[in-house]
């Protein structure tokens, strides 16, 4: 069962962890920036893993599943910075600071990250903060969503023939503007573009795609919680990416490619089945 721990908030904003002033541990803290993957546990790393296991505190994002943050060590303190669209628990300086003064205090943090920190993860932010610090702090690479997303459905990123080169790109821009990107390059073909955080930009990203001269029968790809358990896929064209994005509403990519006309909208029965099996 999980047993994610009640947080308090301290002055500044900061979460206060047993009174909140340093333990007088003496020996440097020091912060790991980990991914956690796009959400099975069976694709955390085995490095991760044991990071996460010698953790004193862990400061999680909300789509680090509970089955994850359960590997965690039972004593250590689990905190959620969570970010959804225009609602955040904690501003990124708060995490920026919340990381620097539990290493002060001797502690090993873990900043769990979804998927990879350093693809639209901010880990290069929270990286910057720790070195200004003086606070050591290290990185262990995730599996990035895109990556999941294209192995679950049988759709290769990149592909001879086809796909000779994938970009990643974010759909969310501040305050709700359309990203700024060089869509003329972006519409070229034989290339994948992914598109993270897009399902609510679906229609003017694909909109731009079009003006700048991606055929509109370009194969897509909506990939919602991919890796999980309750994964969602949805196999369209360029054209009806804005449609087929309006009937999701939880985290997904979108995958815009020549190369995704090889998605598979979902996974034969036997291959289901066999996952079960080993899950089991």
């Amino acid at each position: 069962m999980s047993q994610r721990q009640t947080r308090s908030r301290g002055a500044g904003g900061l979460v206060v962890l047993g009174g909140g002033k340093a333990s007088g541990r003496g020996a440097a803290g020091e912060v790991w920036l980990v991914g956690a993957g796009p959400g099975d546990p069976e694709l955390l790393t085995l490095k991760a893993l044991k990071v996460l296991q010698k953790a004193d505190v862990v400061v999680h994002d909300g789509l680090v599943s509970d089955e994850i943050l359960d590997l965690s060590p039972q004593a250590a303190r689990r905190i959620s910075v969570a970010k959804r669209k225009s609602r955040h628990s904690y501003s990124q300086d708060e995490i920026n600071r919340m990381l620097v003064a539990f290493a002060l205090e001797g502690l090993t943090v873990v900043r769990l990250k979804g998927g990879d920190p350093f693809i639209f993860g901010r880990g290069g932010e929270e990286l910057e903060a720790c070195r200004a610090a003086g606070v050591v702090c290290q990185i262990v690479p995730g599996v990035t969503s895109a990556l999941a997303a294209g192995a679950s459905a049988g759709a290769p990123l990149t592909h001879r023939g086809s796909a000779q080169a994938v970009t990643f790109v974010t759909g969310h821009a501040a305050e709700g503007r359309e990203p700024d990107l060089d869509w003329t390059s972006l519409a070229k073909a034989n290339q994948t573009v992914v598109i993270y955080m897009g399902l609510s930009q679906a229609a003017p990203i694909a909109a731009r795609l079009m003006a700048a001269g991606r055929a509109a029968a370009t194969p897509a790809l909506i990939v919602e919680n991919a890796s999980r358990a309750d994964e969602r896929r949805i196999v369209t064209t360029l054209l009806g990416l804005a449609e087929a994005a309006s009937a999701l509403s939880g985290p997904a990519l979108l995958i815009v490619g020549e190369a995704m006309a090889l998605a598979q909208a979902s996974a034969p029965a036997e291959l289901a089945a066999l996952v079960q099996g080993v899950r089991a």
